[in-house]
């Protein structure tokens, strides 16, 4: 009888590899300015609502709780732009917008 030999596939590596940041795309210009903002100030990331392409790196819009309540409806939250470098470095960041988290947008 002969022997079946199997090949198994090679799971595909879930590690990113490794380019200049300017490289790396959307995904990586979101993480990077949500952990450079959390670095500066004290509120808690909520997510990110944009992400452009700048000719010198990223602008990211962060949205943070800055005032937590009770209920959760009536948190206080902000959006902050956060401008970085093609090297992945904050240029800078400001707050855009301030907003309660049940209010619609306009």
């Amino acid at each position: 009888m002969a022997e079946e030999r199997r090949t198994r596939a090679r799971p595909t590596s879930t590690v990113p590899r490794r380019h200049a940041s300017s490289e790396q795309g959307p995904e990586h210009a979101a993480r990077t300015a949500c952990e450079r903002l959390a670095g500066l100030i004290s509120h808690r990331v909520e997510g990110v609502s944009g992400v452009k392409r700048a000719d010198d790196g990223w602008c990211v819009v962060v949205d943070v709780l800055e005032v937590p309540r009770i209920p959760d409806t009536t948190s206080l939250l902000a959006s902050y732009e956060v401008w970085l470098g093609q090297d992945g470095e904050l240029q800078e960041y400001r707050r855009i917008r301030r907003y309660r988290r049940g209010a619609a947008d306009e």
